[in-house]
């Protein structure tokens, strides 16, 4: 049999197993909106709604489950889940995680300030005596974390952040782009609070699984089928529903290191 006819055989095969055996696919995630979350019972978001299709595409059923991120990471270690959606690589993770070579997305952490108390900030010397509303559990640059250029000030949620930045008890707040656009937009501050234009940090988010047999060719194929879904008009209405759009140029460098920053406050 030619060698690529025996990948497809099994490819087609790692897909439809679960099916075989009355099984799905078990994905954890946290919520992390726009990106994935629960809306009054409805589970919605740009990298959920996006997994979904692709599953759908190649035939594989899957079973979402919510939970704190500390926890998704320990079903993953246990075997207790097949995968988890948006989670950073980490090379710390290689033995026990597949990732596909096609990211869901890539988080931009930006920076916030009020209209009346405009802060257009480009580099981290311009916040030099300002006070930056963060979010405890997220794991920034390296630079901007241990900078004492400016004062760290973490609130319980993005929308308190919000909340403090509209009343002046901070001068800017930190949180990824599309967040931030997604929070406004909630809150009903749009017009009222603009981004800066310095980007703090990128990273990339992936679908990963864990591995088994099979598992590489079902990435190989989710991958694949990803990266085909991005190039049609559909992604693109996805992401501009998700807060698409133009972003920021200007960036910090980071770290080569890096983790979930739902993860920074695991011990």
């Amino acid at each position: 049999m030619p060698v690529l006819l025996k990948l497809l055989t099994a490819a087609l095969f790692t897909c439809l197993s679960f099916a075989a055996h009355g099984e799905k696919l078990r994905i954890v995630t946290e919520p992390w909106a726009p990106y994935v979350y629960d809306d009054n019972g409805t589970m919605r978001g740009l990298d959920y709604e996006t997994t979904v299709i692709v599953f759908q595409r190649l035939g594989v059923d899957v079973q979402w489950q919510f939970l704190p991120w500390k926890r998704c990471l320990a079903m993953l270690d246990q075997g207790h889940a097949d995968g988890a959606l948006d989670i950073f690589h980490s090379h710390d993770r290689d033995a026990l995680l597949l990732y596909p070579s096609e990211p869901l997305s890539e988080v931009e952490f930006a920076l916030y300030y009020a209209n009346e108390r405009p802060h257009p900030v480009e580099t981290l010397d311009d916040l030099r005596g300002l006070t930056v509303g963060t979010s405890p559990g997220y794991l920034y640059s390296e630079a901007f974390r241990e900078s004492t250029l400016f004062n760290h000030e973490p609130a319980p949620s993005h929308e308190a952040n919000f909340g403090k930045l509209s009343l002046g008890r901070i001068d800017l707040l930190i949180t990824d782009r599309r967040v931030g656009q997604h929070v406004l937009k909630a809150l009903g501050l749009e017009g009222k609070v603009s981004q800066a234009p310095m980007v703090v940090s990128r990273q990339q988010q992936f679908l990963a699984v864990r591995r088994g047999a099979g598992m590489d060719l079902l990435v190989q194929r989710f991958a694949a089928e990803l990266k085909r879904f991005k190039q049609e008009p559909a992604y693109a209405a996805l992401s501009e529903k998700y807060g698409g759009g133009p972003a920021p140029t200007a960036s910090i460098p980071v770290p080569e290191h890096t983790v979930e920053q739902q993860e920074s406050s695991a011990p």
